[in-house]
């Protein structure tokens, strides 16, 4: 056990999850602290409430508010933590979501979807979701001597783009190239140990999406259906699922691992439907 323990461990790691109060932010952050790693939970609601369940399982954790749109409260965030424990080790970019208004229905065709909800929704996931946060709190990881690790979220979108989400299929898309991208660069330019992966989820039920897969009455929309009849394990995911992989993807287990984009998604991906 002490091989895999040290394997995987995040002992003494620093970690900041964008995002964090959200349902699959909150249980990556539950799951990178029990690890052993010190956790940051930066969002703009449920930051302190996350950090205070984290506290009462034994998991040393500290709640900030952080708007991933604003680079001067970014950088405020980063030097607090840079001050208290001296370094980033992890960064975990979980903000993102999508929104009704960037999304076609019968009421809505693609043709009358507002430009706004589209530029929103693509700030969300690749400027706020990925790239700010990656460009200031990478400034310090880049110094680390003993690298770390970048994981941005990605979405089975990025694969296959999906009906009726637009706006939210091309950013993930975008956020899976500019991990690649950013993995070369830092790796090339600044440090080689300091490592860019993302991971790509499958479908979990969170606030953002519940309105299309469960209906009013809590039983599948067909949209549900659908996903679940091309899903092999033939289930959504549990946001407990993600955990693992980002564990692997922050600590030394995956220490030869950049520039990936891993699904987590029960089989979708690999579905022909055949």
């Amino acid at each position: 056990m002490n091989f895999l323990e040290n394997l995987f461990s995040l002992k003494d790691k620093v970690a900041i999850i964008t995002g964090g109060g959200g349902v699959l932010g909150s249980e990556i952050a539950k799951g990178l602290g029990l690890a052993g790693s010190k956790i940051v939970i930066g969002d703009i609601k449920n930051y302190t409430e996350v950090a205070d369940r984290l506290k009462q399982i034994g998991i040393e954790s500290e709640g900030e508010y952080l708007d991933v749109f604003d680079r001067n409260k970014i950088e405020e965030v980063a030097e607090k933590v840079i001050k208290k424990y001296g370094k980033i080790d992890i960064l975990v970019n979980a903000a993102g979501g999508n929104i009704k208004e960037a999304t076609t229905s019968k009421e809505t065709p693609f043709f009358d979807i507002p430009l706004s909800a589209l530029e929103k929704v693509v700030a969300l996931n690749l400027f706020g979701g990925a790239i700010l946060p990656c460009q200031i709190f990478g400034k310090y990881m880049v110094k680390n001597e003993n690298g770390g690790s970048i994981i941005n979220i990605s979405s089975m979108n990025a694969f296959r783009p999906l009906t009726r989400i637009p706006g939210y299929s091309a950013a993930k898309a975008a956020v899976s190239n500019f991990t690649q991208w950013l993995a070369v660069h830092f790796a090339m330019e600044y440090n080689k140990k300091l490592r860019v992966n993302a991971i790509a989820p499958g479908f979990f039920l969170t606030e953002q999406n519940r309105y299309l897969l469960i209906d009013e009455s809590g039983n599948l929309t067909e949209r549900g259906k659908s996903i679940i009849s091309h899903t092999p394990m033939g289930r959504f995911g549990k946001p407990d699922e993600l955990i693992g992989i980002c564990i692997f993807l922050a600590s030394d287990a995956s220490s030869f691992v950049t520039g990936t984009i891993i699904p987590v998604d029960g089989g979708f991906n690999a579905y022909s439907g055949v």
